[in-house]
């Protein structure tokens, strides 16, 4: 499997799961996820799933500062409906590390591990998504602008081409690595796009 190089430079997203745990997958329900991991599970990299990956990065090491964030106690709120925009392919990554979903997801065991009905849409936010810890009621907005790191004026060039079904194999791989470097620069430069603020 053959990838980005960067992609293994993004630090990882380290969870406790007691579910998992529970049902003997992981060894004290320990462990983590990689950008990789949510890259295979969308199926490509753009500023879109960066920014999910960092929204959830950001805001589970500010809910949970000297410890592994506990996968499954953790609700998540976006201003948007599902089928605004990006909100579906956000939430899709955000439900994927921290397990919340809106109604589909798992309805529990003996009474626990519930993982339905702790992602919203439609919240009068203004953050990008606000996180909540269920235990405690602590929580964190979450605001991300990718916006600030600009794309590669190239890109649009070669973007024509393809729209007239003109580009060569050359100009659309290229168009894929110039794509993935401002994927790069966003992690680069996280204090530029992504901003926490405890609630």
């Amino acid at each position: 499997m053959s990838y980005p190089v960067f992609f293994d430079t993004v630090e990882t997203i380290k969870v406790k799961d007691s579910l998992s745990s529970v049902l003997g997958a992981f060894d004290d329900g320990e462990y983590e996820f990689t950008y990789v991991d949510v890259v295979k599970s969308a199926g490509h990299s753009c500023p879109t799933v960066a920014g999910a990956y960092i929204m959830a990065f950001k805001a589970l090491k500010a809910l949970y500062p000297n410890t592994r964030a506990i996968r499954g106690d953790i609700k998540v709120e976006f201003s948007e409906s599902m089928e605004e925009g990006v909100a579906g392919v956000i939430a899709n990554v955000i439900s994927q590390i921290t397990g919340a979903t809106h109604t589909s997801g798992f309805k529990g065991l003996l009474g626990q591990f519930s993982r339905h009905s702790l992602m919203f849409f439609n919240a009068e936010i203004s953050s990008s998504a606000r996180f909540t810890r269920i235990d405690n009621k602590k929580s964190v907005d979450v605001f991300y602008n990718p916006s600030v790191i600009k794309p590669n004026p190239d890109m649009q060039i070669i973007m024509e081409k393809m729209k007239q079904g003109i580009a060569t194999r050359h100009e659309l791989k290229e168009f894929g690595v110039l794509w993935q470097d401002r994927v790069k620069r966003i992690f680069e430069n996280l204090e530029s796009v992504v901003e926490v603020v405890e609630l």
